[in-house]
């Protein structure tokens, strides 16, 4: 009898499991692997290419899986293509996969880099959806012909040739007692996962003219990816870093443009920027931390936090501009200027000396919700000197513990055109901007431009009206 009712048993048991593996899992949970979640195409293509790959898609479940839909999202006028268990998509719908098995997908990517508008990463993605769940399998290639560093570290001392661009993918590091030398006219375009680590000395030597600048940008340069800020991680001069100096650089659309950590460890400052454009990061333009910069005759734009000194630090700002206007990318929230000699640690307020000084500067920002564009912040007993010389300033309440003289307060610069619909700044100054001839001589002889200063009396900010 006890035999029986075992067979019985065994008998229900694989009936209840037949049974199982012929209905459908459909559950949101449902257990679904991908062999790889990103297809990465690494060929550099100097004429018309075609690689392809292929991903594998899994049913982990004891139970079988209906796919209502795998497709390629860039449809039939992607770069990319793709074949589902030897179906061309560019898509399927209600693909039916058994308990633990699996289907695959080809796919392929053809690009003809002619194109002067192809963005050196091109990406696409193609969507598994199931049971009310969307997932993806991310597709990138490079799509023209550059220099292209991968998790690169610079060992040696290294210049750089303007003859292609530079692709930065996965990181950059300039190794402690190495300089990296990027010559004018040099664009590097950078990826969204890649900083640019400076343990060393960076050294950029752009020109005044258009095609004479060098370029910091992330990789992406079709629309609408090319304006948006926040595209690539940034540039960050680290503890050991010395000697930095970077003219004529345009540094657009990072996270952290300019990030300045820790004392020099000479008698130079940790940074040298000059006649630099620094322009919608999407948290701050400069940072420092406890640090040393000089900057003169540089934009810094449109940034979630243009200027962040903080920790101290010894820092000079000289004929710049920093200006802010809310727009659809970034909300104006925060000053344009924010200076102060602590940080908040989990040990408690930690503070350092501070010296910074701000001569023939604009600070200015408008359609948002800051009235205050020029903040300064003491803690403790440390050495603390800020001032301010024939600067103009937005500001409802003067900065306390700071020196001011021949301020001009709350009197609009009058920059040349700001379209917040179309993003189109010009922070060159009107004839009538009461920033003309309002500044002190301070030996600099040229502006942002590269046009003249007088020796008299230069204008305030960036800019010299001409």
């Amino acid at each position: 009898m006890k035999k029986q009712v075992l067979l019985i048993l065994s008998i229900v048991t694989l009936f209840i499991l037949s049974c199982r593996k012929d209905s459908f899992i459909t559950s949101k949970d449902a257990i679904v692997q991908f062999s790889a979640d990103t297809l990465f195409f690494d060929t550099v293509f100097v004429s018309t290419g075609s690689v392809t790959q292929v991903v594998k898609i899994i049913n982990g479940n004891d139970q079988q899986l209906r796919l209502s839909d795998v497709k390629l999202m860039g449809g039939a006028q992607s770069y990319f293509s793709i074949n589902i268990n030897g179906s061309p998509g560019p898509g399927q719908q209600n693909l039916v996969l058994a308990a633990g098995d699996s289907l695959y997908i080809f796919v392929a990517v053809s690009i003809r880099p002619g194109a002067g508008s192809l963005p050196f990463i091109i990406q696409d993605s193609i969507q598994v959806a199931f049971n009310g769940v969307q997932q993806f399998i991310q597709l990138q290639a490079w799509g023209q012909n550059a220099h292209f560093l991968q998790d690169q570290v610079i060992k040696s001392n290294t210049t750089w040739d303007n003859t292609l661009p530079y692709v930065i993918l996965g990181g950059l590091q300039v190794d402690t007692n190495v300089t990296l030398t990027i010559p004018q006219g040099c664009k590097v375009y950078v990826h969204a996962n890649a900083p640019i680590l400076v343990d060393g000395t960076l050294q950029v030597t752009g020109d005044k003219y258009d095609s004479t600048k060098v370029y910091f940008l992330g990789d992406r340069m079709d629309e609408p990816y090319s304006e948006y800020p926040g595209s690539w991680p940034g540039i960050y001069f680290r503890g050991t870093s010395i000697n930095n100096h970077l003219k004529y650089a345009v540094i657009k659309n990072a996270y952290q443009a300019v990030v300045a950590e820790s004392p020099s460890t000479n008698a130079n400052p940790k940074l040298i920027l000059e006649e630099c454009i620094i322009d919608n990061s999407y948290d701050a333009g400069i940072l420092g931390a406890e640090s040393s910069i000089q900057a003169s005759n540089s934009l810094i734009s449109n940034c979630g936090k243009n200027i962040e000194l903080g920790y101290g630090g010894s820092y000079q700002f000289t004929n710049c501009t920093a200006a802010a206007f809310s727009n659809d990318l970034i909300s104006h929230t925060q000053p344009v200027l924010s200076v102060s000699n602590y940080v908040v640690q989990d040990a408690g307020i930690q503070t350092a000396d501070l010296n910074a000084s701000f001569v023939n500067c604009i600070f200015w920002g408008n359609y948002g919700s800051v009235t205050n564009e020029v903040q300064v912040f003491q803690q403790g007993s440390n050495p603390f000197s800020v001032s301010f010389a024939n600067c103009l300033w937005k500001v409802q309440n003067t900065p306390t513990g700071v020196d001011t003289t021949a301020m001009i307060t709350n009197a609009d610069p009058l920059f040349d055109s700001v379209d917040n619909f179309r993003r189109i700044y010009d922070f060159h100054l009107k004839p009538a901007s009461p920033a003309i001839n309002k500044g002190k001589a301070t030996g600099l002889i040229i502006d942002l431009d590269g046009k003249p200063r007088p020796v008299g009396l230069p204008d305030l900010g960036c800019y010299e009206m001409q």
